[in-house]
């Protein structure tokens, strides 16, 4: 809409122009034919007259043709406008008819599972109650992002030098660490689980992260618990793998001035609201029309078309 409106002042400006260099030339055309000879006088003056006549009415004639266009310039810009008075847009006519419809194949919209495209947004979630102290009820009120976020705080504690990505594709590292002790950097895999612990296929696929980057060691990191299996792997091949009672008690070894501090980052913002791992935006609660189940959606939607989070797995880690 600003573009036209500017394009339209564009033309006013040139038709505006049109029309002034037109009357220009008509006076300039009276000025040579009329006025001028009319003040010369003398022999050899007033032969100056006839010689203007010819400039003169070349003038008149380019001011004329001037005028002209402008007049038909201006007649078609009124003419269009008239016609969209009269007649209705094929948008009107569109509109007036009943809408089918659509079949199921041709919406686009981004499901998971068996929920049902072209979500409404339920009433807004309220926040869980903040503790204020650490304990595992922070860890299961804050979400996946919140918790990268606060692993990356606590390293830097420790005093690492720290790199993430809020969102995108992160090649299963989620946090760089590098130490002014060694040329060789750490990653850590951050998994947001409530009570799913990780398994071993997890285990493997962070090994072959870590072997891609021909490192020896990483730090597996969870607000949930290992399964035996995946304890036993990650101990066999250089992973320090730590649940979420290992970072509780290694949080609890802070200052309190410290603990204070990485609570106010788990804390931060709408912590408990989902953030969207495809554009990093939050997301919204949506109710399925075909299901009583609910789920998460980018609020971004239909510019971002990232996966949906059930809300049974609202805090796993995308």
């Amino acid at each position: 809409m600003t573009k036209q409106t500017r394009a339209e002042r564009r033309r006013e400006r040139a038709r505006s122009k049109l029309a002034g260099n037109g009357w220009t030339a008509i006076v300039v055309g009276v000025l040579l034919l009329v006025v001028l000879p009319a003040f010369m006088h003398g022999p050899i003056i007033g032969t100056l007259g006839p010689a203007l006549r010819p400039a003169g009415w070349t003038a008149l004639a380019i001011g004329a043709a001037l005028l002209g266009l402008h007049y038909l310039v201006a007649r078609k810009k009124v003419v269009p406008q008239a016609i969209e008075r009269t007649e209705p847009s094929a948008a009107a006519v569109k509109v007036a008819r009943p809408m089918a419809t659509p079949p199921a194949a041709a919406r686009r919209e981004p499901v998971l599972d068996s929920e049902l495209s072209q979500p409404t947004p339920s009433p807004s979630v309220p926040a869980p109650a903040q503790q204020q102290q650490w304990s595992p009820a922070v860890l299961a009120a804050i979400e996946w992002r919140r918790f990268e976020a606060l692993c990356e705080a606590l390293y830097a504690q420790a005093g690492f030098t720290t790199r993430s990505q809020s969102h995108g594709a992160d090649g299963g590292i989620d946090i760089w660490l590098h130490s002014k002790h060694t040329d060789v950097p750490r990653i850590v895999q951050c998994k947001h689980w409530r009570s799913k612990p990780v398994g071993v296929k997890e285990m493997r696929e962070f090994l072959g992260v870590m072997a891609s980057h021909q490192l020896k060691t990483g730090t597996y990191v969870t607000s949930s618990t290992f399964s035996s299996d995946a304890a036993a792997f990650a101990k066999a091949n250089g992973i320090h793998a730590q649940d979420g009672a290992a970072l509780l008690k290694l949080i609890g070894q802070r200052t309190p001035e410290q603990q204070a501090a990485l609570l106010a980052v788990a804390y931060e913002g709408e912590y408990w609201r989902p953030t969207c791992a495809s554009c990093g935006t939050k997301m919204v609660e949506r109710n399925s029309s075909k299901s009583d189940g609910s789920f998460w959606g980018c609020a971004s939607y239909p510019k971002c078309r990232g996966r949906t989070i059930p809300k049974s797995r609202a805090s796993a880690t995308v």
